[in-house]
């Protein structure tokens, strides 16, 4: 794999770092595919500040309740574009009481009200749905998953918070500079046993900690495409979202017609191709003959290994990745992946999983049947399980007897359930090592408790290397190390009946005298302050991990089952990585209750003495109290905004960053109304700092580019320094000015 330090300019098809005689580099960056698709989705006068609408969007059941709450808050009164509901992550209806079945009830009856798409628990994962019934070469898509990813599809997906999605549903635009875009250059073919998993984590190991695609878009292109099936591109594809990449696109061909196709609708193919001379900011060549099996160690994507290097050097990498891993925990509890070698150096592992949109796909678990068909999971520790991607492909499986060669085998074969992936099934015994072909193995991710002493170790792997090592009895095992499996791939049919007889489609055919159905747990969203001419913010939480995901702000999994109320659910916020959080948090919050009683809290006169000896002279009046926390690098991983919400609905009023791990949970920030500081000098401060920002309103709308800040210290010591708001649109100026984005709709 080479990754080249300039551009690239593709001429008619090859790659080179010169412009052709007589081409400039403005012109050529229209040549690309990307280019076309977010010029025609557009609504501006600006191709540098993009003002995009989207064909449709989705959501899953973590995220609609609080997407449908905001826009209603906001004046929405019907969906302007289709919007489908899946119900794939909270469908395991007993957790929780009645809470996850009253917002799936919740969905349906606003599916009937305002016009939208409801598809019912365990139907599909919400990224096959959407492949399957709502992709389109050209399109574009946004939803409120994070790996919300159609490019080998021809579509731009985007995943980002429930903020944006509202701004949709009430007619406005999702605003953003014109991101960068890096050919994904492709040769070759993937050897035998070497499926999408293993190159998509070769992608995100070689592309995550440099940050080269960092918010901009994956374009695949080059000889090597015609070689992917649109199932083995599907499946690099959804993976994309771990490179920290906007978004992705493929061009698209004969195999890509054939899927449309296949899934009855030939309409929504069209030839996508970059031009005879196309400008990328980036070029990744990637020969897809030279891709390893991998495997992925905790805690997160990017810590890929060829499986041949792990059993050659085991000890070693095993070790380094569990001192990793144990720097990550906090010394909260241990994790031992070194004791997973075993006496005659092979390594053990208790749990196999392919689940989800990335390895439920029917080719993946093909795979996997004719690996395991006629061999033994064993009845030891090891167990496994598939969970497939949709009832279509469930049933398909079912038809050319993959379902019985896994289950015969051992195996168990569930639901179309997203858990999996996010922390709510399959959760592993404590200590025990599971394999995953899912999208991320964050700590947590399998559902285990480190605050509870309990602890279990997740890697990803391809699905077929997760067969191989089940019919090795669990001992990691590469599916390139086989010689005896024949790959079939029977033909596959899709039935969309079985849609059509249990997918409530809406669109364009709202009731709107239908009634919601609330249950007790489903909340509106707390009334949130404006921000005023001043602003003292208290730090609670100071974080100095490289980098802080979105799962360690707000834990995912059972926490989820609180998702559409705001209050339970902010209880859970950092309840992993800082427990002291939570309550600290809320004692600020109680000084601003006080301050806004009319009593100066006397926490807050002293840190007003101490200011007037800079010669400020705070009004406690006009200046909001709220906490806020540091952290390095905030925001990596999820796009649900309950990872900004919660701490906004305890008093946050700021973060405090170096950097912001993506542009999602910035934006997050911004709709719900929490300043996205930049520090310089994060040595300025220091957790149970109060940081006052004289006149930081004025400062906010003028898009001034530097604020003043003062870090007033728990000994009364002060400390100036400045701080930064990056580059904003106007509107997401006005959104912090009127406090969150529901102000925002009601003030405009």
């Amino acid at each position: 794999m080479k990754l080249h330090d300039t551009g690239v300019y593709l001429v008619n098809g090859v790659p080179q770092t010169s412009a052709p005689a007589g081409v400039t580099e403005a012109d050529a960056k229209k040549g690309t595919i990307a280019y076309g698709i977010l010029k025609a989705h557009n609504t501006g006068d600006s191709m540098q500040d993009l003002r995009m609408k989207f064909d449709s969007m989705t959501s899953h059941d973590i995220t609609y309740v609080g997407i449908i709450q905001t826009a209603r808050a906001s004046g929405m009164t019907e969906f302007p574009l289709p919007y489908v509901m899946t119900n794939c992550h909270n469908s395991l209806c007993a957790v929780g009481g009645t809470i996850n079945e009253d917002d799936h009830q919740f969905a349906l009856s606003a599916a009937h009200k305002y016009g939208g798409i409801y598809v019912p628990p365990n139907m599909a994962v919400i990224h096959s749905y959407n492949r399957e019934m709502m992709s389109g070469c050209g399109r574009m898509i946004l939803g409120s998953d994070s790996h919300t990813r159609y490019g080998a599809l021809g579509t731009m997906a985007v995943g980002e918070g429930g903020g944006e999605l509202a701004k949709q549903l009430v007619g406005r635009t999702y605003d953003m500079s014109y991101p960068g875009v890096v050919a994904i250059y492709l040769t070759g073919k993937p050897a035998p046993g070497v499926g999408p998993h293993d190159v998509a984590l070769a992608l995100v190991a070689a592309t995550y900690a440099n940050g080269y695609v960092k918010n901009k878009v994956m374009e695949f292109v080059g000889p090597g495409v015609a070689n992917l099936s649109a199932d083995y591109r599907n499946g690099i594809d959804v993976m994309t979202t771990e490179t920290t990449c906007w978004s992705s696109i493929w061009q698209t061909d004969d195999t890509t017609k054939e899927y449309f196709v296949q899934h009855g609708r030939p309409e929504a193919y069209k030839e996508l191709k970059p031009a005879d001379v196309a400008y990328y900011d980036g070029c990744i060549e990637l020969d897809l003959s030279t891709v390893e099996c991998m495997i992925a160690l905790p805690m997160h994507p990017s810590y890929a290994y060829p499986i041949r290097e792990l059993k050659a050097n085991a000890k070693e990498i095993l070790q380094a990745a569990q001192d990793q891993a144990n720097r990550q925990l906090g010394g909260k509890v241990e994790m031992d992946l070194v004791g997973k070698i075993c006496d005659d150096g092979r390594i053990y592992v208790d749990q196999g999983v392919v689940a989800g949109c990335s390895g439920g796909t029917y080719e993946n678990i093909c795979a996997v049947a004719d690996i395991i068909k006629g061999k033994s999971c064993g009845n030891g520790e090891f167990k496994f399980s598939v969970y497939p991607d949709s009832m279509p492909t469930y049933l398909e499986l079912v038809k050319n007897g993959a379902v019985a060669d896994i289950v015969s085998a051992g195996g168990i074969f569930r639901e179309c359930f997203c858990g999996p992936c996010f922390g709510a099934g399959d959760t592993p015994a404590n200590g025990e090592f599971s394999i995953r072909h899912t999208t991320r193995n964050f700590p947590n991710r399998e559902g285990s408790k480190p605050g509870e002493g309990q602890i279990s170790a997740v890697a990803l792997m391809d699905a077929r290397s997760i067969a191989a090592t089940a019919a090795n009895g669990g001992y990691l095992t590469a599916a390139s190390e086989l010689t005896d499996v024949e790959y079939t791939v029977p033909d596959y049919r899709f039935e969309q009946d079985v849609y059509d007889k249990r997918v409530y489609n809406g669109w364009g055919h709202p009731e709107p005298d239908y009634a919601l159905k609330f249950g007790p747990n489903i909340k509106d969203w707390p009334e949130q302050p404006a921000l005023t001419d001043d602003l003292l913010v208290k730090i609670v939480s100071y974080i100095t991990d490289p980098v802080t995901t979105t799962d360690e702000l707000i834990p995912s999994g059972e926490t989820s089952s609180f998702r559409s109320n705001p209050l339970r659910l902010a209880e859970f916020t950092l309840s992993r990585k800082d427990p002291a959080y939570v309550p600290n948090a809320k004692a600020v919050k109680a000084l601003d209750e006080q301050r806004k009683a009319g009593e100066l809290p006397a926490e807050v006169a002293r840190v007003y003495d101490d200011l007037k000896k800079l010669g400020y002279a705070p009004d406690a009046a006009n200046t909001n109290i709220g906490s806020a926390i540091f952290a390095n690098k905030p925001g990596d991983g999820s796009a649900r905004e309950q990872a900004a919400s919660c701490q906004r609905v305890l008093g946050g009023a700021a973060n405090f960053a170096c950097e912001y791990a993506t542009k999602r949970y910035r934006s997050n920030c911004i709709n719900w109304g929490m300043l996205p500081f930049l520090v310089e000098n994060p040595g300025a401060l220091d957790n149970g700092d109060y940081v006052y920002l004289p006149g930081v309103r004025k400062a906010l709308l003028e898009a001034a580019d530097e604020l003043d800040a003062v870090a007033v210290k728990p000994d009364g010591g002060l400390v100036k320094f400045t701080v930064k708001l990056g580059a904003m649109t106007d509107a997401e100026r006005r959104i912090l000015a009127d406090g969150c984005l529901i102000n925002y709709y009601k003030n405009n």
